[in-house]
């Protein structure tokens, strides 16, 4: 009778914590987008090759392709929304968009505000643009040269203490470049995202990128706070598993350029098959 009355007490216990989660996940964007037929995603306009527009005016990019794959997957149309890094996660607060992938790096702050859901889709971290002439193999060549870097990026600091180099730092990205340009270091340290889409320009062909990437931090895409741990949350979570288990990402790298990288590998054989 005792151990009756224990899994009893051990059930409802069970459907009365069910049923409070269930009264907490509204899906209200989940069943929004599904109601009416579309999705609403808010992608970058200007990061090329994640996200920018073609000659058309047409946004186009990698995210932008992964946006597609969602709205396919839920049966619906796909509307995209051009945001910026200042206004993306505000975007998704206000229900302007109802999914946000917008190269955007997980933080502990940003998780505070929207919802991020695994595993995260990619990653950027610290690399350099130098003139392909350098022929750079190794971070030890940067020792006691001058690089060019942007004031307050996080990269100098590392550049410097890890393998020697002399930053010279500038106020924005433009100059530090056009230094690089006139020759007045031997290359610019920066996000290996950026350099990406740079390269992507067509106004960088005399350059590379030809160090390993060091200092990953990932990527998020995120849907409402609300919806983090519902339906919404829980698709978009399959999503980007599946993205890795299936290789699509790295097919993405491919089409529209980007130097691969080492993490959606890795991210590949974590998930694959076992039994194959």
């Amino acid at each position: 009778m005792r151990k009756a009355i224990s899994l009893l007490s051990a059930t409802a216990m069970t459907l009365t914590a069910t049923s409070a989660f269930a009264e907490q996940c509204t899906n209200e964007v989940w069943n929004k987008v599904m109601s009416r037929d579309k999705l609403v995603v808010g992608v970058k306009a200007d990061y090329k090759p994640w996200g920018f527009r073609d000659e058309s005016g047409n946004l186009v990019g990698m995210e932008i392709d992964m946006a597609q794959s969602v709205a396919d997957a839920m049966g619906v149309e796909l509307e995209t929304v051009a945001v910026q890094s200042s206004n993306r996660m505000q975007f998704l607060e206000q229900g302007k968009i109802d999914l946000m992938i917008a190269t955007m790096s997980d933080r502990p702050d940003r998780r505070e505000i929207v919802g991020i859901v695994g595993p995260n889709y990619y990653t950027s971290g610290t690399n350099i643009l130098a003139p392909k002439a350098l022929k750079f193999a190794d971070w030890e060549q940067l020792r006691d040269r001058p690089v060019c870097g942007k004031q307050g990026a996080f990269y100098n600091k590392i550049v410097e203490e890890r393998y020697g180099a002399k930053v010279v730092a500038f106020g924005g990205n433009a100059e530090a470049k056009q230094a690089l340009r006139d020759k007045k270091c031997i290359a610019f340290v920066y996000d290996d995202s950026s350099i990406v889409a740079d390269l992507s320009s067509g106004n960088w062909e005399a350059f590379e990128m030809p160090l390993k990437t060091e200092d990953d931090n990932p990527w998020a895409l995120a849907v409402p706070k609300a919806e983090q741990n519902c339906v919404f949350g829980n698709f978009m979570s399959g999503m980007q598993y599946n993205w890795h288990r299936n290789g699509t990402l790295i097919e993405l790298e491919k089409k529209w350029g980007i130097q691969p990288t080492a993490y959606l590998q890795s991210q590949k054989e974590r998930f694959a098959d076992w039994i194959k």
